[in-house]
């Protein structure tokens, strides 16, 4: 679903575990060993996946603890909220990537193939603060989808020829 784009890490206090122990701690709840087996396994790699990925992730790996269905939605509701994931829809599925320790970035998204490219550049930020200013509007943030076709997509295929054609 992703090609590869190198994004440098952003230095942070906690592990995603223990920030997500405070988020649930301060919602009176606790980190199950469920909920603990899905951050680990949601931040032991950087890729956009969505909830029957993870879960066939979950089911495939080593893990001692059984993850169902239910817990695994839930737990990604509760880590988008937590601020350590962020929900993007695309081809009316939700995908999701990682938000914590990792820089602000954009994505191409090609309706054809379902890749989803990262990529990040000062001018989309110089642009953003420009127009904010001249709004006079405090930005927090942005996600910017480009929707298209990729490379591979947009190159036409070759037919075989067959006989007819000579004719």
């Amino acid at each position: 679903m992703t090609k590869q784009f190198s994004l440098s890490e952003v230095k942070v206090s906690s592990t995603p575990t223990e920030r997500f122990e405070e988020f649930l701690q301060s919602r009176g709840m606790r980190i199950t060993r469920q909920r603990k087996a899905i951050v680990e396994e949601i931040f032991s790699q950087h890729e956009h996946f969505d909830a029957e990925v993870l879960l066939g992730r979950l089911q495939e790996g080593e893990q001692d603890v059984k993850v169902s269905r239910p817990t695994v939605y839930r737990t990604l509701n509760e880590l988008e909220e937590a601020g350590l994931l962020r929900k993007m829809v695309l081809g009316g599925r939700s995908v999701y990537e990682h938000d914590y320790g990792y820089p602000q970035h954009d994505h191409l998204y090609c309706e054809r193939c379902g890749d989803l490219i990262e990529f990040q550049t000062n001018q989309i930020d110089a642009l953003r603060e420009e127009v904010a200013k001249a709004h006079g509007f405090r930005v927090t943030g942005h996600r910017m989808i480009i929707f298209g076709v990729c490379q591979s997509c947009s190159v036409p295929r070759k037919r075989r020829s067959r006989p007819l054609d000579l004719i």
